[in-house]
């Protein structure tokens, strides 16, 4: 549609992609329009796209030459929420740790030092204690049954990929998919080891 077509044009510029043609939208107001991007330009661009077109965007892409290299391609501006501490995730610590940002486990997952358990709201890395329990001296209040913890999000192995920075990694096991800080450019992770 005609509205939306600005929307995918700035998206996919800010990829550094190079409009090649741009066709008048038809009757049902369906756009196409062909570009020209570097592949690392499309790593997440599918999802971004479905959002942009509310859905209705088709995405094809097919490899066309290897050419020069496009320029630096701007990455997420917020930061990550990391693990404190080694343990299992309890709903007490999560409870105040999602009010930092989207969380990506749940109680109950085993996370370790360095591991990005959620999306910071703000610039910057946070680091955060989501495995720290109740204090036993805390019991009076009947407050862990009214809370409410949002629904951590899922990561795919494209999700994964999109959300890395310069200084972060994918971890793939068969049973998870897990993002960590590299231990190698954090330089007080280094002196411990």
């Amino acid at each position: 549609q005609e509205f939306i077509s600005g929307a995918v044009i700035d998206l996919l510029s800010s990829r550094k992609g190079m409009m090649l043609e741009m066709n008048s939208c038809d009757t049902q107001g369906q756009c196409i329009v062909k570009y020209k991007i570097p592949t690392r330009g499309l790593i997440g661009l599918r999802n971004q796209i479905l959002t942009a077109t509310r859905g209705t965007g088709i995405l094809n892409t097919i490899f066309l030459e290897y050419g020069p290299w496009a320029g630096e391609i701007k990455s997420r501006e917020n930061g990550s929420l990391i693990a404190y501490d080694t343990g299992s995730v309890t709903a007490y610590s999560l409870f105040s740790a999602q009010e930092r940002g989207q969380m990506f486990v749940k109680p109950g997952d085993q996370v370790y030092e360095g591991m990005v358990v959620g999306l910071y709201q703000r610039q910057g890395d946070l680091k955060v204690n989501v495995a720290k329990k109740k204090a036993m001296t805390n019991v009076r209040s009947n407050k862990d049954a009214t809370m409410v913890l949002n629904e951590p999000k899922t990561m795919s192995l494209d999700d994964a990929v999109e959300y890395l920075n310069g200084d972060e990694l994918v971890e793939v096991t068969p049973l998870s998919i897990r993002i960590l800080k590299n231990p190698k450019m954090d330089p007080k992770l280094m002196r411990r080891q």
